[in-house]
């Protein structure tokens, strides 16, 4: 069962991010603060979730939020600044975004970067035990979603629609075949080496 908070009495907001692991796009992350009564009863981490449930929860999330922002940091910055400081960066941007300050941050994971003089708290698999966590890995998984199906329109056969840009066997065969997009991530092992192991 999900938490509805950490500390009562003070304003908390979410924080999850989504394609971290991916081999193209962006990472993004959100920033979700919900009233203390929020009650849903299908809301739980995003990975446990189908699709249509996703997007069936995103417009409830978004309508009945106190305040809720999404973060995005592109390809080109990942490979800047590394994976783990882009995630840290796409969640400042998301809380950034926020029309109400909050007075605590609750972070999904076991790491981050300290957010102006704001205290967080890291909360390792925090989508599956968070209300406001959990919103938050739903935001931000279907606002990337819509934005990789959008690059699958221009790039169809990187299979992004089917695959988000994820190391599928498939994407990484499309690589191997097409060479990398400007969307990929330069400084990610795009192809397996056993893909072009010679024996």
């Amino acid at each position: 069962m999900l938490l509805p908070f950490l500390n009562e009495g003070i304003i908390e907001a979410g924080c999850d991010e989504a394609g971290r692991g991916c081999l193209a796009g962006p990472v993004f992350a959100a920033a979700v603060i919900l009233p203390p009564d929020f009650k849903n009863d299908i809301l739980n981490d995003s990975k446990q979730l189908s699709e249509k449930k996703r997007y069936q929860l995103r417009p409830i999330i978004e309508q009945e939020a106190v305040a809720w922002g999404v973060g995005i940091v592109t390809e080109k910055e990942i490979d800047e600044i590394n994976i783990l400081n882009a995630s840290f960066l796409a969640m400042h941007r998301a809380v950034d975004a926020l029309k109400i300050r909050p007075e605590a941050l609750l972070i999904d994971g076991n790491r981050f970067k300290k957010y102006n003089d704001l205290p967080h708290t890291c909360i390792v698999k925090g989508d599956g035990k968070m209300m406001s966590i959990a919103a938050a890995s739903i935001l931000a998984k279907t606002h990337r979603d819509d934005y990789m199906n959008k690059l699958h329109e221009k790039y169809p056969h990187y299979e992004w629609k089917s695959n988000k840009g994820y190391p599928t066997v498939a994407h990484r065969k499309a690589i191997e075949q097409y060479g990398p997009s400007e969307y990929h991530r330069m400084t990610f092992t795009l192809l397996d080496p056993q893909l072009s192991l010679e024996f």
